[in-house]
């Protein structure tokens, strides 16, 4: 549960403009047990979401330590803190290899952050756990296998229309190595934690067809340019996307899997 306060409104809430870090933020919050003075190791940590919140949730009396390995990402969330929250620290560091010196931390959390810890993702959530504190709680979120499923399948049947046979084995092993909700529980069963929560939220992305398809500002960037790297000829992958695109109501609704995995180490 999330340690509220009583009578007064957050001043660093969850911002309502993000159409996707927020969502996912608000399934860990869901499963996240915060306390005034806890210690946070918040990694991916983006432009702050949710770091600003934790940092007030815990106060001053608490510390969090929020990390992503781009210093682009850093420096925004600096310029957004300003002098404010001084207990709360954006660093540039490499979540999968995290250097020996960092303390352990009471809580250590990741929003959307799991689809980072490619090759190994064992071993980073290892590597994790390992700067827990006993009694400690671990929590992620990432979109898991599933995600946005009914697109992958539209765009297989056009890429198998045109015989594009290379192009489908390279989607193939794309959804292959998303991870799912039974990984994340392996991972966790595997460091023997305990009180284990692997959960799943559905979240519906509204697009409309055509160019306000192919260049939705939660897809392009993200999921689409992935779809286009699975072609070897980017004309061909132009055709393809447009055509898909064309069809946006085959894969309507449109749903993410936001998977959220808690776990306490023992």
């Amino acid at each position: 549960m999330i340690e509220q306060r009583t009578g007064t409104r957050p001043r660093w809430p969850l911002p309502t403009s993000d159409y996707w870090s927020t969502p996912f933020a608000e399934s860990l919050l869901q499963q996240l047990n915060l306390c005034p003075g806890a210690s946070i190791l918040d990694i991916a940590s983006g432009h702050g979401i949710p770091a600003f919140y934790l940092a007030e949730q815990v106060g001053a009396t608490g510390q969090v330590l929020a990390i992503d390995l781009s210093e682009c990402q850093v420096e925004s969330a600096r310029a957004i803190q300003g002098g404010q929250l001084p207990w709360l620290r954006f660093e540039c560091l490499d979540m999968r290899v995290l250097p020996q010196h960092l303390p352990r931390f009471d809580r250590i959390t990741g929003n959307l952050s799991v689809m980072f810890f490619r090759p190994n993702r064992f071993e980073a959530v290892q590597g994790l756990v390992e700067h827990l504190k006993p009694g400690g709680q671990l929590a992620l979120t990432f979109p898991s296998l599933g995600t946005f499923g009914s697109l992958w399948r539209r765009i297989d049947q056009e890429m198998a229309v045109r015989g594009l046979l290379a192009e489908r084995r390279r989607l193939e092993a794309y959804l292959a190595e998303r991870p799912s909700a039974t990984d994340a529980r392996g991972w966790l069963d595997r460091l023997l934690l305990s009180r284990i929560v692997v959960a799943e939220y559905p979240l519906e992305v509204a697009t409309g067809a055509g160019q306000a398809f192919l260049h939705h500002p939660l897809l392009r960037g993200g999921f689409l340019d992935d779809a286009y790297e699975c072609f070897e000829d980017q004309s061909v992958a132009e055709e393809v996307m447009t055509k898909v695109s064309e069809d946006a109501e085959s894969f309507r609704p449109l749903i993410a899997q936001r998977c959220v995995l808690s776990a306490w180490k023992r």
